[in-house]
């Protein structure tokens, strides 16, 4: 029987280079911006230099099997060594070498990446990160514009060669913002922020999602990054400042809801007037509590239960504007990003 699967086996081992050569180049590996370059050459780094160790290893095996074969001119060898202290030697600090080979780049790019990129242009060079707070919530995200005072569900526009400072919260579950093209994970947890810094180079659509995984929708927790030139992306702000309906307390406490968002949404104002998840992790329960909602499985989909209607919840009907301008923040955490 295992004579007749050799030639299928050996078919299958050739077969493999044709069938890998078909597959497309992963994300992290075709990066579109500065930070996912610098991740993409520590990965190549550290796949090509483990690859050498593991060509060294298997020469040196073979070497071993065959010089030191069970054989019949062999009959004064003796197996019995005590030990040689320069072999431990060798063996001891050629791990070290390699770990402090693959340490420095990966220490280097890790420290790197908390800063902003440096602007490629003479325009981006004269303006700051683009601030965007990117708040995870079951199963969607919400991306916050402060300075332009628009806000997006499932999709954000940002412009190309100009450093954007993503501040990462969560609503709550804990989350993982990761846009592959871009750059590495970084964690969102609710009662606090962590900051995710990432540029694109080139025009395009990119792939974002959640990288942590958080329940039955996590799967869907997906959405599009589209890099405009800087002009493209000033007209998209203003159609959004111009024609977007005007974001109310009650909507977005009904976004807090579990569930995938179908489709996008924009809308005028932002949901940092009336609170900020980094500095309030509770306030989501809150929002379940006016709202009627009681969560039977927070981590599932659970669309069976009636939202109370605006006019019927008094606190909507008040003024609950807070003051969430001090970015100072004694909670701020840095988690680093994962590579990938």
């Amino acid at each position: 029987m295992l004579k007749k699967l050799k030639p299928l086996s050996l078919l299958l081992f050739l077969a493999l280079p044709l069938m890998l050569a078909g597959c497309s180049t992963p994300e992290v590996l075709d990066p579109k911006g500065p930070v996912a370059s610098q991740q993409s050459d520590l990965i190549i780094l550290s796949i090509i230099f483990m690859l050498t160790i593991v060509a060294v290893v298997f020469v040196l095996l073979t070497i071993i099997l065959v010089k030191y074969r069970e054989r019949k001119d062999h009959d004064k060898y003796s197996p019995e060594l005590h030990g040689s202290m320069l072999l431990e030697t060798i063996w001891t600090i050629i791990p070290i070498i390699i770990v402090v080979i693959l340490a420095v780049p990966t220490v280097r790019t890790i420290y790197s990446l908390e800063e902003a990129p440096q602007p490629k242009t003479a325009e981006a060079a004269n303006e700051d990160p683009l601030v965007v707070h990117a708040t995870s919530i079951n199963w969607k995200w919400v991306f916050t514009y402060p300075d332009e005072d628009i806000e997006t569900v499932n999709y954000l526009h940002i412009p190309i060669h100009r450093p954007v400072e993503f501040k990462l919260t969560s609503a709550d579950s804990m989350a993982a913002l990761w846009i592959p093209s871009l750059g590495g994970q970084k964690y969102n947890m609710a009662g606090m922020q962590t900051t995710l810094y990432l540029q694109a180079d080139h025009v395009g659509t990119y792939d974002g999602r959640n990288a942590n995984f958080t329940g039955e929708g996590f799967n869907e927790q997906r959405f599009k990054v589209y890099a405009d030139e800087e002009a493209d992306y000033q007209q998209w702000v203003e159609e959004v400042q111009n024609s977007a309906p005007e974001l109310t307390q009650y909507e977005y406490d009904n976004l807090l809801i579990p569930g995938v968002y179908d489709g996008t949404a924009e809308f005028n104002g932002t949901h940092l007037q009336w609170i900020d998840h980094s500095k309030n992790a509770d306030y989501t329960l809150e929002a379940w509590d006016r709202l009627g909602y009681e969560p039977k499985n927070p981590h599932a989909k659970d669309k069976s239960q009636n939202i109370l209607p605006e006019d019927e919840i008094p606190y909507y009907q008040q003024d609950n504007t807070v003051d969430n301008s001090d970015e100072d923040m004694d909670s701020e955490e840095h988690a680093h990003a994962g590579h990938e």
